[in-house]
């Protein structure tokens, strides 16, 4: 199923009694979710992720645009005639029923041609579960489960309504960092099974681009880019959308393009022959510094970090945003840890530009 926003805009009232203008949540959303994806909508605290996963549900109506499945208009669709599927961030399982009744209880509520027998709401809360492979624990209750087991159980709530739309709402935020990994591989997996188009809300960028087949990043209620995970990185629309993606995260230094020449400070780090002369922003993706000898980017060595596979070398530099510059190398081509200076090379590929004005990305 399809998801079409078309030009979809949510406002509220400000609670600001000083400021009349409405807050804008969502702010003209126009773009269409493929069929059978899985797409994150990706963005910091408070730019609107939450609110257009409402306005999919129908638990929030919009201001003004409109919402399709497919070709059926669902703007002003009750949720409960939506066909969707919720999973919270907080599990929102009932203490008192078994894991079997918890899934059990969105097909209680049917009436009329969709009411189930008990049978059949057994045995679909057991297929559920064993997409989930939790079918071991039905018996048991919500006090007797893991985190991580309890995330399962509602994701299995919510398909067990064979739904046409599964939304998650940063379901993983209160798991520890190995569960967050092994429930995030089991979410993907079972989206690639049941190829329900899924809409995943995040705030963690590692997230949404390890499982994600399209990202959405957003800011302030308006979306900033739109792709394939590692074409976002790759190619970011903005210094934004640049800061926010990985991790570590982008080096962001001054700049000047003189002369067909990119300039950091006093060292002339890289060709930019097609760009007019000019200042800008500079990002710098850690894994795009290369130790040498006679690189052209001269920096002081403050520490070097050994990460197994990786090394972190930590300099500053004169022209950097950041007190702290960080590079990540390969173990094997390590630096010597009691130097003072390093110079670097610079993969042109990892070195993003940016206007000083607009900070949109400049292409080179």
């Amino acid at each position: 199923m399809k998801i079409v926003f078309e030009h979809l805009t949510k406002r509220f009232p400000n609670r600001n009694k000083k400021i009349h203008e409405d807050v804008i949540a969502v702010d003209d959303f126009d773009f269409t979710v493929p069929d059978g994806k899985l797409v994150g909508l990706l963005g910091p605290s408070g730019c609107g992720k939450s609110t257009a996963l409402n306005l999919i549900s129908g638990l929030l109506m919009p201001t003004s645009g409109k919402l399709y499945f497919g070709d059926d208009d669902v703007t002003k669709l009750p949720p409960e005639h939506r066909g969707v599927g919720l999973v919270f961030q907080s599990y929102a399982l009932y203490p008192h029923l078994t894991v079997q009744k918890n899934i059990m209880f969105p097909l209680e509520n049917l009436r009329g041609a969709d009411r189930l027998t008990k049978a059949e709401m057994e045995e679909r809360a057991l297929a559920a579960a064993k997409l989930v492979q939790i079918e071991e624990l039905m018996s048991r209750k919500p006090s007797e489960l893991s985190g991580g087991q309890q995330q399962r159980v509602a994701i299995a709530r919510a398909l067990v309504k064979m739904p046409k739309v599964l939304l998650l709402d940063e379901p993983l935020s209160n798991l520890d960092a190995r569960l967050r990994l092994q429930t995030r591989e089991e979410i993907r997996r079972i989206q690639k099974q049941t190829k329900i188009t899924t809409i995943f809300v995040t705030h963690d960028q590692e997230e949404a681009m390890s499982i994600c087949d399209m990202i959405v990043v957003m800011k302030n209620g308006r979306i900033h880019q739109i792709g394939k995970p590692q074409e976002v990185y790759d190619t970011p629309s903005n210094l934004f959308v640049a800061k926010f993606l990985g991790t570590p995260p982008i080096n962001v230094f001054h700049g000047t393009v003189k002369g067909g020449r990119l300039y950091l400070g006093d060292d002339a780090v890289l060709e930019t022959k097609n760009v007019p002369d000019q200042d800008v922003y500079v990002g710098i993706r850690p894994e795009g510094f290369l130790p040498k000898e006679d690189g052209p980017m001269h920096c002081v060595h403050e520490r070097t970090e050994v990460m197994g596979r990786d090394v972190s070398i930590l300099a500053s530099h004169p022209a950097a945003l950041t007190d702290t510059i960080r590079a990540i190398i390969d173990a094997e081509s390590r630096t010597a840890t009691d130097c003072t200076t390093v110079n670097f090379a610079l993969r042109p590929t990892k070195v993003h530009l940016f206007h000083k004005d607009t900070e949109e990305r400049i292409c080179f």
